[in-house]
């Protein structure tokens, strides 16, 4: 193995949007906000962007992290995914 097959494809800590589709509900953008405030300590409301959907029926919303590590992420995605308001988290 040579050292760019071993080295890893992101170099933390490093700046990470997020991207989580849902449909449009009240509760939708509290929900991600909660999830990045138990998993990023300086998290900041000013780091989610939301845009809804053209006939307003799912909302896309991107929160851009500074990313310590790979278990960080795989712990945010693994919450996201696993909350009934998401349907995916890119």
């Amino acid at each position: 193995m040579t050292d760019t097959e071993n080295k890893p494809l992101i170099e933390f800590p490093c700046s990470f949007p997020v991207k989580v589709m849902g449909k449009s509900h009240p509760d939708f953008e509290a929900c991600v906000e909660v999830i990045f405030n138990r998993h990023v300590t300086d998290f900041n409301k000013n780091q989610i962007s939301v845009r809804p959907s053209g006939k307003g029926n799912y909302s896309a919303i991107t929160v851009t992290i500074e990313a310590k590590s790979q278990e960080q992420l795989d712990k945010i995605y693994i919450d996201l995914s696993a909350h009934e308001l998401v349907l995916m988290a890119l």
